[in-house]
């Protein structure tokens, strides 16, 4: 079996979904205008990739191999659909700020990329592991991006929480950030950043 910890550093830094594979661009780009929605659609995301990735990597063996897609996309949306009746029933205001993108979760390229690539030939524990590093790798992208977007374009930090600060009226904020256009720019600078410190450290 892959060493654990190994697993947890590939998705949080070696082949973080968000910065290294860019993948599951849909969320990213969509519901990053605060750090409070990024952190939220990377833990839901999180939670259905490590349950998909369990119960695949337990049924790898009993499920056809024509058929496996359409099995892995049925074991995604019933976690997805788990998830989305907790989040309703416990976090009503996350649930309402991400509104369809929790059922779209069932389409993130991501879920469906490590049930196919990882979790359909390695075992349980395994594919619980790189769930969780490729989840939290998906989180800390969403939620980075989040945060830089929110203060540079509301002026907040972790707004919708209840230690929401307040940035002084004279810090210069640009609306463009929480717009569409913005979500790009960011992701762009981010990844560049990225690129640039580990091609350095390479060198």
């Amino acid at each position: 079996m892959a060493n654990p910890l190994k697993l947890i550093k590939n998705g949080l830094i070696d082949e973080n979904p968000t910065f290294v594979q860019v993948i599951g661009m849909c969320p990213t780009l969509a519901v990053t205008s605060s750090f409070f929605n990024g952190v939220g659609m990377g833990l839901s995301t999180t939670a259905v990739l490590i349950c998909a990735n369990l119960f695949v990597s337990l049924l790898r063996k009993v499920i056809p191999d024509k058929v496996r897609i359409p099995c892995f996309i049925v074991v995604i949306a019933t976690f997805v659909t788990i998830i989305e009746f907790m989040l309703k029933a416990y976090l009503p205001a996350l649930n309402a700020s991400l509104g369809l993108f929790i059922p779209l979760i069932v389409v993130n390229c991501l879920i469906l990329a490590r049930a196919e690539a990882f979790a359909s030939k390695n075992g349980p524990i395994a594919s619980v592991f790189d769930g969780i590093g490729m989840g939290l790798g998906f989180t800390l992208g969403l939620g980075t991006l989040g945060l830089v977007r929110e203060i540079i374009g509301a002026g907040t930090l972790f707004s919708s929480l209840p230690f929401e600060i307040i940035l002084p009226a004279a810090f210069p904020r640009t609306l463009l950030f929480v717009m569409a256009p913005g979500a790009f720019f960011t992701l762009g600078c981010l990844m560049a950043a990225l690129n640039y410190f580990r091609n350095k450290k390479k060198a």
